[in-house]
């Protein structure tokens, strides 16, 4: 329901990193019309003629109120078309998703059958020619939550790219570019990369920077994830931060880990070329509050020493929820092997060591993205609960960071890396995407046995100032996402 709202004497934390105080938050139609502490209320004329109005009024005392989370790397690209409640983000609190991350996006695309990693995104939807037609589509569906993308480079390479397992030709780049320079009319955020995957892993930085230039002349982003997080992962980043650098636009390291057990404890390496980069370039990175990454089923990230938890398989579909080890023993065969039966198919890998987890949640140039896989069949929890967890497990219960700063992780700083101007912060004439929390309650109840649960202590969602969520009543019948185009930076 939209129309005036008054979400009156709560906890505010607006998502600029600056300490929360008590007060108000005024929303009238899609937008945030007021902001001011409590102790102003009285001496205010508009907050007088306001309450003469009979604004509906939300009592917040004891409560926080945030701006919506703004969840920057999603691959919920078909999940807003095909299920556009969206239950599991804006449970969350979460009002804007990023799509298209990791290369994979629906357009420009065309196919009944898309290949891995593509599939990750199902293989129902891959309809949309230009992403022109991709987000008519999601102002047609109207899902519950915003929905910005990037535009993926593995999707333009099996578009374009006669052989994969090379880089593209002059004629092939400038068929990517073209495909680009459309999406970022269209209002793209940038380009997103995944040259970790083999669809993509033959591509060159020529081939790379040959597409992210057409993101940088419209004031784009190059999102990536890089080629190899594991023991490659210094050089991996600085071919990363090369690419952008010769494209000329701000880069953001996707999902930042040092992942497999022969890799823990890197993070004291990897942040501080993070801050050595920052100082030559515009630079960011996202992560999620879990020590387990999900992807693809990949046998050569079988090592022996990790648990793997199988969340997909095709050719075996009772295997998902159960270990590959115990799979393998069933069977009587080896992990590798086992995994190669279970293909196609996706997994949660536990990659992570958790100091290095909290290392990079409590780095300045850190925000969070959730990374979940909404096609799967039993998901990683991260897919409903990142985001809870991150205020729950990060700030109140390990104080790795306060609360201004969790939020701003997850709003202002996110809006202002993915040029999502007018959103991330609550100020006269901001979106009004608004969540209001309990401090003391919010947490994830999701896990990895029982991975589809809402989080508790979310009790409100306003997308574009119409009430999407209460904790009380779930998602609620109108709904006021949209596509959210980019921003003068």
């Amino acid at each position: 329901m939209s129309g005036r709202v008054w979400l009156k004497g709560g906890t505010v934390v607006d998502g600029t990193g600056e300490p929360s105080f008590t007060g108000d938050v005024w929303l009238q139609g899609d937008r945030i019309v007021a902001v001011y502490p409590e102790r102003e209320r009285d001496a205010r004329a508009d907050a007088r003629a306001w309450m003469d109005d009979r604004p509906r009024t939300h009592d917040c005392r004891g409560k926080v109120i945030a701006p919506g989370f703004i969840d920057v790397h999603t691959h919920d690209d078909a999940a807003v078309l095909n299920t556009p409640d969206m239950l599991p983000k804006i449970s969350q609190g979460v009002t804007t998703v990023v799509a298209g991350n990791c290369g994979i996006s629906l357009a420009p695309v065309v196919t009944p059958r898309p290949p891995a990693p593509l599939s990750l995104l199902g293989d129902r939807q891959y309809r949309y020619t230009t992403l022109r037609d991709y987000a008519a589509a999601v102002d047609a569906a109207r899902p519950a939550i915003n929905v910005a993308a990037l535009l993926g480079h593995t999707a333009l390479r099996i578009k374009h790219v006669a052989d994969l397992d090379r880089p593209a030709n002059a004629e092939e780049r400038a068929a990517m570019a073209a495909d680009m320079r459309e999406a970022m009319d269209a209002g793209a955020l940038g380009l997103s990369s995944g040259v970790f995957y083999r669809e993509a892993y033959a591509a060159d930085v020529p081939e790379l920077v040959a597409v992210a230039r057409v993101a940088a002349e419209r004031g784009g982003v190059y999102a990536t994830h890089i080629r190899d997080e594991l023991k490659g992962i210094l050089e991996a980043m600085m071919e990363a931060a090369g690419t952008a650098r010769q494209a000329g636009l701000p880069l953001v390291l996707s999902h930042h880990k040092c992942a497999g057990a022969a890799n823990w404890g890197r993070t004291l390496q990897t942040l501080p070329l993070v801050d050595r980069l920052a100082g030559q370039q515009e630079l960011a990175m996202d992560v999620y509050p879990y020590t387990a990454g999900s992807t693809v089923l990949r046998e050569d990230l079988v090592d022996g020493v990790i648990d793997i938890l199988i969340t997909r398989s095709e050719p075996h579909p009772e295997a998902a929820g159960r270990y590959l080890r115990d799979i393998a023993a069933g069977w009587g065969v080896g992990e590798y092997e086992a995994c190669v039966r279970l293909k196609p198919g996706n997994a949660c890998y536990f990659q992570m060591r958790e100091d290095d987890v909290r290392r990079v949640i409590a780095h300045p140039l850190s925000m969070i993205g959730s990374d979940g896989l909404p096609n799967d069949e039993r998901p990683h929890p991260r897919l409903w609960g990142a985001f809870p967890r991150v205020l729950a497990q990060y700030w109140r219960e390990k104080g790795v960071l306060s609360l201004a700063q969790a939020v701003h992780k997850m709003t202002g700083m996110s809006a202002r890396r993915f040029r999502m101007g007018d959103r991330g912060v609550l100020a006269a004439g901001k979106a009004a995407d608004v969540v209001v929390f309990d401090p003391d309650r919010i947490r994830d109840t999701a896990t990895f046995e029982d991975p589809m649960r809402v989080s508790e202590g979310v009790e409100a969602v306003w997308v574009n100032g119409v009430l999407g969520y209460t904790e009380a009543d779930g998602v609620l019948p109108e709904r006021g996402g949209r596509f959210v185009r980019r921003q003068p930076a």
